[in-house]
């Protein structure tokens, strides 16, 4: 009987599941909608619908346009009478009272055994709003499908910020993609963006543990209580060049008690710092660039490119990890004059802000991987136009 123990291993052995990555497309939302967010390829229902939902780092809860949305600028809208799995979600789930915004729920007079639809308004983007449905079904990413997904179906919208086709929330809270798919991905996922000007699907958002760098260097993942759903990090000084940024050590520090610190984010478009840093990154890299500068839009720091290769670089030093920035994620060239600007820039005047904001053009062709299991942030170089 022992002598067919070996034969018996092998054959348990060979019942293990072969988990292939999960690689989700990603791409340049200012070439398929003039916007400045990264968009995901997903789908909704069954059977699946294909949505391309921007991705959001620092936003919970997903949320689609509806058939019939007043105010939608998309014509690709789901259609929830053909899913066979669709259904709303009942006043009385949990969910209902964990989705941000102001609810539509009967609070007295209700019937006991009666269900009530979990509607919500949600402000987005500072000037714009959705009235939506609190709804599930299921969401295919790539080969894999979350079943009973949470998401607000949206019926009317205001103003122009709302994301044409939706958003997929892969923030730290309850109703976010990690937290909904339950172990499916282990609290693990990481992205490559390409280049915002790149008119392919060819980045990634890669799900789960298979298929992750290997080796990749980390920063602690710090949590932050005025902002649960924000992926904070210790970012500890700035260099220009070889010259250390002399910038006060309050103004990166992390705080739990104001909110404070620095946080990565795929839904900003630029880094924005806290303007007394950013007042010295730029001093310091006007004084070696040394030459005449105007101001373009958002940037106050433009000037006729000559030699790029001239340009000093500019270092990021987080806890237990650098990350020089490459040149397309260090500077913006006018499509309209010879300028090339410093792509980063100050909190706006009209934001009490003390947060430091990692954005999307910073984050162009590097692999971008939370740990969310093991506390961590890593950052990798990786070509992905």
């Amino acid at each position: 009987m022992a002598s067919k123990d070996p034969q018996r291993l092998s054959y348990l052995s060979s019942l293990v599941v072969s988990k292939k990555p999960t690689n989700v497309p990603i791409a340049s939302g200012q070439q398929l909608f003039n916007i400045g967010n990264y968009v995901v390829r997903v789908k909704m229902g069954t059977p699946g619908q294909q949505m391309y939902m921007v991705l959001d780092t620092s936003n919970d809860a997903a949320f689609v346009p509806c058939g019939g949305c007043v105010g939608c600028s998309s014509n690709t809208l789901f259609a929830p009478s053909t899913s066979t799995t669709f259904g709303s979600v009942d006043c009385s789930v949990p969910e209902c009272t964990q989705v941000r915004g102001s609810l539509s729920c009967p609070t007295t007079g209700s019937v006991v055994g009666s269900s009530t639809a979990c509607f919500f308004n949600q402000s987005y983007g500072g000037d714009s709003s959705f009235y939506a449905t609190l709804s599930r079904d299921s969401l295919g990413l790539a080969n894999d499908v979350v079943p009973n997904y949470a998401f607000g179906c949206i019926s009317s919208v205001s103003g122009t910020s709302i994301p044409p086709q939706g958003l997929l929330g892969l923030g730290r809270g309850s109703m976010s993609l990690m937290s909904q798919s339950g172990s499916l991905y282990s609290g693990i996922f990481s992205y490559c963006l390409p280049s915002f000007k790149s008119y392919y699907f060819s980045g990634s958002l890669k799900l789960g543990p298979v298929g992750q760098p290997k080796n990749i260097k980390t920063t602690p993942l710090l949590k932050n209580p005025r902002r649960p759903s924000l992926y904070y990090v210790n970012l500890t000084s700035v260099s220009v060049g070889r010259v250390p940024v002399p910038i006060a050590p309050e103004h990166l520090a992390f705080d739990p008690n104001t909110g404070a610190g620095t946080v990565i984010d795929s839904g900003t478009v630029i880094t924005r710092f806290v303007q007394p840093a950013y007042e010295a990154i730029r001093d310091e890299f006007r004084k070696q660039v040394n030459g005449t500068f105007s101001s373009l839009g958002a940037f106050d720091t433009c000037f006729v490119s000559q030699n790029e290769a001239v340009i000093p670089t500019i270092t990021l030093h987080f806890e237990g990890m650098d990350l020089k920035l490459p040149m397309e994620n260090t500077l913006i060239h006018s499509s309209a004059t010879p300028l090339a600007c410093l792509a980063i820039a100050s909190a706006p005047n009209n934001v009490n802000s003390v947060l430091n904001v990692i954005a999307n053009l910073q984050q162009q062709n590097l692999r971008i991987m939370f740990d969310t299991a093991n506390s961590r942030v890593g950052i990798a170089h990786e070509v992905c136009n």
